[in-house]
């Protein structure tokens, strides 16, 4: 028995015919994979990018909009979007002109532009935190918020819901398994204990929250609003509210990780549920898919902020060195991009488009679970939907874990790319952008529903409950 209700057997049969159509129908792909094989690691520039469900790796030719081109000349309407890279589409014209304007005025110079005060301003407008700075990527946004953290309240643990998406910070590669936090499987070259100087708890609950935060050693609460990385899990009613109050009950400082909720709204879910982080950060998508990062602070964190660096450099020869920043945070290119996405594509409209596309493709999900007897759910949240192998939508991290099906759900990826279709890797989650439209939705509809028609045909495929 799986937690899907579909026999082993009848997914991998179904598997392997569509690994061998995806061979057939990917020369170019194939050839590009074996040459690749020689001079990149894994035959990908990032080994990740052979994680995919297909046989060999699928390599792209150009991409625009909420569409892309494979080298075999095959188009796909993608709903994974570089996995929020690029929410608003691939190479809107706006960014894309932004892009031109630049380029022959200098890319990056270690010195400001009109461009970074105006997307200050633009920043402070949009989610109500007065300060902000700008990285190259949400993981080093993260990494010096926490650094900011430890110096503002001399504490040094850090607080996550285990299941949590934060980039690839050391300090969140942690997880709770049986109330303990442990490493997480698969982390390669960690030299030192995590656990010394972070915690994991459940994410929804309470108890475990106030437990953690009465220790009085942890410095802050690092958290999506809703996990995305684990499957989507939403927070109970309320529960975001409680960790805002809790964390200020016990001197910790409030964290809000955006990168991929932002998708839920123009303020994301930190202006439309109010809130109130001390430190809020976003990445992917805010430059229009050109690498950049930002973090926002309250006024009260800017102060401290300043008392700390004081501190830190008393006595010191010079400025001393933070420990944060790189020669490629706000360049100019990313700040013109950033200036130009802020004022043109993540507007209003954008979100008016994308939020009705994306409910009604979570109601198409739960039409094909009712129509094919499945013990399934789906979980949505802003331009986001997700179906889950699991009767009721998860509560925790671990609920989420324990209704992987990574099979299934790879032989279901495979047949869709097989048809010109691109979901966000690893879950079964879907993204739309100001270019997706109704037809690109009732197509992954009509293409998942004949795949569950053709799986479950296989003699033996459904278990019996």
């Amino acid at each position: 028995m799986t937690a899907s209700g579909i026999a082993a057997a009848a997914v991998e049969a179904f598997a392997a015919r569509e690994r061998q159509r995806f061979l057939e129908q990917n020369p170019k792909s194939v050839a590009l994979a074996e040459r690749a094989r020689h001079s990149l690691f894994g035959g990908v520039p990032m080994h990740w990018m052979a994680d995919w469900s297909t046989p060999s790796p699928l390599f792209v030719e150009r991409a625009k909009g909420a569409r892309f081109y494979d080298v075999d000349g095959h188009e796909y309407i993608d709903f994974c979007l570089g996995d929020t890279g690029t929410m608003f589409g691939h190479s809107p014209d706006p960014i894309a002109r932004a892009i031109a304007e630049q380029a022959g005025s200098g890319l990056t110079t270690m010195l400001p532009g009109e461009d970074a005060v105006v997307a200050g301003e633009l920043l402070a407008a949009r989610f109500g935190l007065p300060y902000w700075q700008v990285t190259a990527t949400a993981t080093d946004s993260n990494r010096y918020v926490l650094r900011w953290a430890r110096a503002i309240t001399q504490r040094k643990t850090l607080l996550v819901f285990d299941g949590c998406y934060h980039g690839t910070v050391d300090d969140v590669m942690v997880r709770c398994r049986d109330g303990a936090t442990v490493h997480r499987s698969g982390l390669v070259g960690q030299a030192y204990d995590l656990t010394q100087y972070s915690r994991a708890i459940p994410f929804n609950d309470i108890q475990a929250l106030e437990a953690a935060l009465a220790q009085g050693d942890v410095c802050a609460l690092l958290c999506e609003p809703a996990m995305t990385n684990i499957g989507m899990v939403l927070p109970e009613p309320g529960f975001m509210q409680q960790c805002r109050e809790l964390t200020r009950k016990y001197g910790a400082l409030l964290i809000i990780d955006e990168t991929h909720t932002i998708s839920t709204d123009i303020g994301g879910c930190t202006k439309l549920w109010g809130l109130e982080p001390d430190f809020f950060v976003v990445g992917k998508p805010i430059a229009g898919g050109v690498p950049c990062g930002i973090f926002g602070c309250s006024a009260a964190m800017a102060e401290a902020m300043q008392q700390a660096r004081q501190q830190a450099s008393a006595g010191s020869q010079g400025h001393g060195h933070s420990g944060m920043g790189t020669t490629l945070s706000a360049n100019a290119l990313a700040m013109h991009c950033m200036r130009a996405n802020l004022e043109q594509v993540m507007t209003q409209a954008a979100y008016d488009h994308m939020l009705p596309l994306a409910k009604r493709l979570a109601d198409g999900f739960r039409g094909l679970i009712a129509k094919h007897d499945l013990q399934w759910s789906v979980t949505e949240l802003g331009a986001r939907s997700e179906f889950q192998f699991c009767p009721v939508s998860p509560k925790t991290g671990a609920d989420a874990e324990a209704a992987f099906h990574d099979e299934l759900q790879m032989a279901l990826h495979l047949y869709l790319i097989n048809r010109g279709i691109l979901i966000t890797p690893f879950h079964n989650m879907t993204l739309c952008c100001p270019d997706t439209s109704a037809a690109d939705v009732d197509r992954l509809i009509a293409t998942l529903d004949q795949a569950l028609a053709e799986l479950l045909a296989i003699p033996g495929a459904r278990l019996n409950r």
